[in-house]
């Protein structure tokens, strides 16, 4: 762990070890330990790199207030996994089947005009029945705030969305398969987020020219925004848990029409936030705890890394260190913005890194290639103090938005 000490602010410790950091990104973070309310230090991950609002990778333990940008517009974004009791010799040597009927059952991809391809025309029985749970507190948010009732929101629900948002088929080290995938909040998460940082910015008008970054307006404990805002907040990252259920479960069924032989799933099942907001006991004190781009690893606690399109993944078991606010990393972390990979990397070269993996392989996934992430493993030997590595997996099957 290395320290970096801020002056007129809180140090910030960074598990990084091996691993690049950009400058803009160490900026940004000296720009968040400046805010007079950050508790002890900031934790920052080997994942870390520049993001909107604050800086991806890293933890910002609060005290009496709360940064809506620092969690960002997808809210409650995650992974969830789960193994099943088949193995590597009970897949089809052709895979594109299984990728197919899992495209077919989860809605996936961005809104082009008044198209979204990533939500369901017909919401499905599970879906609305998950809705039903979600509607009742959301009802009492659209009532405070009715710009939030006209968003995609039961219409996503049990749907992946674009960007690094993927569903994988993967095998363990013992060749057992596991089903995984990244979602988050969608549509309605997004308005929620972009909402609040408008709220917050306006709340602080007169304040923002003394911020370091106007993404840095916050909410003060006691405020009425302060408490809508967690409460949309808290919503949001149930309907994101939610929303990956789903989706698991449409993906069991799916390979279930595919493969003849019978199998159990959810042997080890694994739901994790990594962009979120919750209450924490650290150090004695009662905080607010908000994880961009990072994932709580308490201890005994298992998270899921994943590797980039194409790269190794891993469930891992939390060590509990407290220095870190008790967290690991999210993923590799990028080490190059989309359009930065899009004219360094062709599509040939997309299709020679996932030769291995059965998935898309056009000019639209080129900003996914593993060459724009950190080495997965420099990652995971900056961070063997969080976390112990439970299974290393491997995908053979990617499905993009």
């Amino acid at each position: 762990m290395n320290l970096l000490e801020v002056a007129g602010g809180k140090p910030i410790k960074l598990w990084t070890q091996g691993v690049p950091v950009e400058d803009e990104a160490r900026k940004q973070l000296i720009n968040t330990a400046k805010m007079p309310f950050i508790f002890k230090h900031l934790a920052v991950m080997p994942d870390v790199h520049l993001g909107k609002g604050s800086t991806i990778g890293s933890v910002i333990p609060t005290l009496g207030a709360i940064i809506p940008a620092a969690v960002g517009v997808d809210i409650g974004c995650g992974m969830i996994a789960a193994s099943t009791s088949l193995v590597a010799s009970d897949l089809p040597e052709n895979l594109h089947r299984l990728r197919s009927a899992i495209e077919k059952a989860v809605p996936h991809g961005k809104t082009f005009g008044r198209h979204d391809q990533g939500a369901w025309d017909q919401v499905p029985a599970q879906a609305d029945h998950a809705w039903k749970a979600l509607a009742g507190r959301f009802n009492v948010i659209t009532g405070k705030y009715p710009r939030l009732e006209k968003t995609n929101n039961r219409q996503h629900l049990g749907t992946l969305g674009g960007g690094n948002h993927f569903i994988e088929v993967c095998l363990d080290e013992a060749d057992r398969v596991w089903f995984m995938l990244h979602s988050g909040s969608r549509g309605v998460g997004n308005a929620i987020g972009n909402l609040f940082i408008e709220l917050a910015q306006a709340d602080m008008r007169q304040h923002l020219a003394n911020l370091p970054d106007k993404d840095l307006a916050y909410f003060e404990e006691g405020s009425r925004h302060f408490a809508d805002y967690v409460e949309a907040v808290e919503w949001a990252q149930d309907f994101a848990r939610q929303n990956r259920a789903l989706m698991m479960q449409a993906v069991i069924a799916a390979a279930r029409q595919v493969l003849k032989k019978p199998f159990e799933a959810n042997l080890e099942a694994v739901n994790c936030h990594h962009n979120y907001v919750q209450r924490e006991r650290h150090f004695g004190e009662d905080i607010l705890v908000t994880r961009k781009g990072a994932v709580s690893a308490q201890k005994g606690q298992l998270g899921i890394i994943p590797g980039s399109m194409g790269a190794k993944s891993f469930i891992v078991r939390g060590l509990g260190n407290e220095e870190s606010f008790c967290s690991c990393s999210h993923g590799a972390g990028r080490t190059m913005s989309r359009t930065q990979a899009k004219k360094q990397f062709t599509l040939n070269d997309q299709v020679r890194a996932t030769a291995h993996v059965e998935c898309r392989k056009d000019k639209d996934v080129i900003d996914e290639i593993p060459m724009a992430y950190k080495n997965i493993d420099a990652v995971m030997q900056a961070q063997r103090e969080l976390v112990e590595v439970v299974h290393t997996l491997r995908q053979v099957v990617c499905v993009k938005g």
